[in-house]
């Protein structure tokens, strides 16, 4: 069987933030806070889902920058392994840099800063927006010549190195300190303390730091996540919300010169009080009595399953039709989405809940296209187009407690 063994991360990381988890404890340690670890691990489950679309898009656009507009045409060696990671480490520092100076790579990268907790789990916060942006600026080494297969090849070492970096439980490292990027170098990157902001972009060699002087050495307890929190458990939120903001501030600024400042400008440019106001519209919550505990745990428990489903997805890709790749898909995102509804409280968790459904049913049909489907399907079907309103009301009341 062609199985995909890169599935094997998703247990793996899962293994390392328990083991994580556990050490803290141990020592007395509250480096976990419940909403904040799910909504880690949400974005991480999305990100994952992504790439198994977005991979073969990215080693395509590299191979045709290298097949045709390479300036050299480079051959693998040794040397030039350690050339590659080198460059691909450089133009992460300034991509990265970049990212915290202009808003609109800002409105990529800042989901994986708003984690007010710091640990493994903060390291899965990586949307495919900010994939899309990092792949532009690395294009850049298949048109000085470097293979795709490279490329990817390094980007993934690369990639799998930071994991380790975003933690609490490990201290300053000796003279590590003064060569790679450490977990103390990291801290002080996600700090929102305002001696720590905009500092530490390297991701494994803090050479860069030195050099174009934005490193500091964590000497105060960090505060971590944003100067503004986001305070909101949404999905959907989390991700566009400063999205909105610029297209907000879009809209009330007049001439282009203004204009592409919003855009291309600083973060902090963008007026503090737009948000609240962008708040009132998109986070009105119900804040009846909730049964938190309970909440929890129908929340743990969605979020196990889709964590198996994609497991299995990603393992036997290679196996799953295109039209159930896209229905587990939209099943894994409705279930993400939700499960952030459901800790904020929301009314309309209900329909997600019905969404799921039927785009599991609509899979199934295509895998097993029986008349038998359709006649459960309509049984189904019929309770709730006739006590829609009845089954909604008792769903909240089982879900949230007393609803008003």
């Amino acid at each position: 069987m062609h199985l995909n063994h890169m599935a094997w991360a998703v247990p793996l990381f899962l293994l390392l933030m328990g083991v994580e988890y556990l050490v803290a404890r141990k020592t007395g340690k509250n480096y976990f806070g419940f909403s904040n670890s799910i909504s880690n691990i949400n974005v991480g489950i999305a990100e994952r889902l992504f790439d198994t679309f977005t991979v073969g898009l990215f080693y395509f656009i590299y191979d045709y920058l290298n097949r045709h507009f390479a300036i050299f045409d480079i051959r693998s060696s040794i040397l030039l392994w350690i050339t590659l990671l080198i460059l691909t480490d450089f133009i992460w520092y300034w991509y990265h840099r970049l990212a915290h100076e202009v808003n609109i790579l800002w409105a990529a990268h800042v989901v994986h800063h708003q984690s007010e907790d710091f640990n493994y789990t903060v390291s899965a916060r990586i949307t495919v927006f900010q994939a899309f942006f990092r792949m532009m600026f690395w294009s850049i080494l298949p048109v000085i010549g470097f293979p795709a297969a490279m490329i990817v090849s390094v980007q993934l070492v690369h990639g799998l190195y930071p994991f380790f970096i975003h933690t609490r439980t490990i201290g300053k490292l000796g003279i590590l300190e003064y060569i790679l990027v450490t977990p103390s170098h990291h801290r002080v990157h996600h700090a929102s303390n305002e001696k720590y902001l905009d500092r530490n972009y390297g991701d494994l060699l803090i050479i860069w730091d030195k050099l174009f002087g934005t490193f500091t050495a964590e000497d105060e307890e960090p505060e971590y996540g944003l100067t503004k929190p986001l305070d909101s458990n949404s999905f959907l939120w989390q991700h566009f919300h400063f999205i909105l903001e610029i297209l907000f501030t879009l809209r009330q600024t007049k001439g282009f010169r203004a204009r592409w400042k919003v855009v291309f400008g600083k973060p902090d440019n963008i007026d503090p009080t737009i948000r609240p106001k962008l708040e009132e519209i998109f986070l009105s919550r119900n804040r009846a009595g909730a049964a938190v505990r309970r909440l929890q745990h129908y929340v743990v428990w969605q979020i196990g399953v889709i964590l198996s489903v994609l497991f299995f997805f990603l393992l036997f890709e290679n196996y799953i039709p295109v039209f159930i790749q896209v229905c587990i898909a939209l099943v894994i995102l409705l279930t993400l989405v939700n499960s952030g509804a459901i800790l904020e409280q929301r009314r309309w968790v209900f329909y997600l809940e019905y969404g799921r459904l039927l785009v599991t049913f609509i899979a199934l049909y295509y895998w097993w296209p029986h008349p038998l489907l359709l006649l459960v399907f309509a049984m189904v079907q019929l309770p709730f187009f006739l006590y829609r309103t009845t089954i909604e009301q008792r769903y909240l009341r089982l879900l949230y407690g007393r609803i008003r």
